[in-house]
């Protein structure tokens, strides 16, 4: 997986967790176990009763084992959503 990570370097990334977090930011660096490094981060806190929220996380150091997924995050088509209108009930963690 990291020679495929080289792609999205300096890139906007979307990062799904293990335990179901939600997080975008510039992949700055990565090593051979996958773990990230993110610049510029932002959390995204959905709730099915509330607006989704941003909650600013900064430089964000996220290891491999907890990453269930990461691809890159259309800029463009981002910004076009209005993210205030969107409910969705949180993520669950991974269960083995």
């Amino acid at each position: 997986m990291s020679s495929k990570l080289a792609e999205y370097l300096d890139k906007r990334v979307l990062v799904i967790t293990q335990d179901g977090r939600t997080i975008t930011g510039d992949l700055k660096g990565f090593d051979q176990t996958t773990n990230i490094i993110l610049s510029e981060s932002i959390e995204r806190v959905y709730s099915a009763d509330e607006p989704m929220e941003e909650v600013p996380l900064g430089l964000y150091v996220v290891r491999g084992d907890h990453i269930s997924i990461i691809g890159e995050l259309d800029i463009e088509l981002d910004r076009k959503i209005d993210w205030s209108l969107v409910r969705a009930e949180p993520l669950e963690e991974v269960k083995y």
